[in-house]
């Protein structure tokens, strides 16, 4: 399929992973320097830079935990369902998916208080069910990985290739080059930070589209005249 079928040329696409890709792992790279000469955050230990030596505040755990969570799925599904069912669809969707963060929360305090060294939620399980369910558990958190992973690689570039025809399989192997580069230099307080950043960008986004389509946009205009629309609607198609 020719480029002039896409909004983007293939040079934009390249130039939009590889570029991004590229700011985000300086960028960190340099908070990583700063934060290590400054304020004598070293990674060089394994602790350090795996744990970040244990000093991450509420702040960036917050902003790591909405980066995470919204992946492919959720800009891509939730628009779907918004098109298919109206307002209720992305409610409900995501409805959903806060069980998962609300029973993560109580669980990973209770973690917290009777493992405050540990690394991971595997080494409680060790000590508390032995090596055979460790060994399980392992295996089934590999697996999740592992489809996340593909999800978020495949997801990602699915957007791209559909905006600038840029080849879906060298779009995999492109978008995470950025991420390993500053998880390489700045463990995982660089993915705090940056998913920090990240989380920004979807707030301005967010708020971007929200004041666009209910304040500045000809055919809605306001929240009355959604909410005067939405009573139509029901009218003719009632739930």
């Amino acid at each position: 399929m020719s480029s002039k079928n896409f909004p983007l040329t293939q040079g934009d696409g390249y130039g939009i992973v590889v570029g991004f890709g590229a700011l985000f792992a300086m960028g960190m790279v340099a908070a990583t320097f700063c934060l290590k000469r400054y304020h004598s955050e070293a990674t060089d230990s394994s602790e350090g830079f795996s744990t970040a030596h244990r000093t991450v505040k509420t702040g960036l755990i917050a902003s790591a935990v909405v980066s995470s969570w919204t992946w492919a799925a959720t800009l891509l599904q939730s628009s779907s369902v918004a098109y298919s069912y109206g307002l209720s669809g992305p409610f409900w969707y995501a409805s959903g998916a806060t069980v998962q963060i609300i029973l993560f929360c109580v669980i990973a305090i209770e973690l917290k208080r009777r493992a405050p060294f540990a690394h991971t939620f595997l080494e409680a399980i060790h000590a508390r069910y032995g090596r055979i369910v460790h060994i399980v558990y392992i295996f089934f958190c590999l697996c999740t990985n592992i489809l996340v992973t593909s999800m978020l690689l495949t997801g990602g570039s699915a957007v791209v290739h559909s905006l600038s025809g840029m080849h879906i399989a060298a779009a995999c192997f492109l978008l995470p080059l950025g991420t390993i580069i500053y998880t390489m230099f700045g463990g995982i307080k660089a993915t705090f930070l940056t998913d920090y950043a990240h989380t920004v960008a979807v707030l301005i986004i967010i708020l971007y589209f929200a004041f666009t389509t209910y304040a500045a946009s000809p055919l809605l205009g306001s929240p009355s005249a959604v909410y005067d629309l939405l009573v139509n609607a029901s009218h003719v198609h009632p739930v």
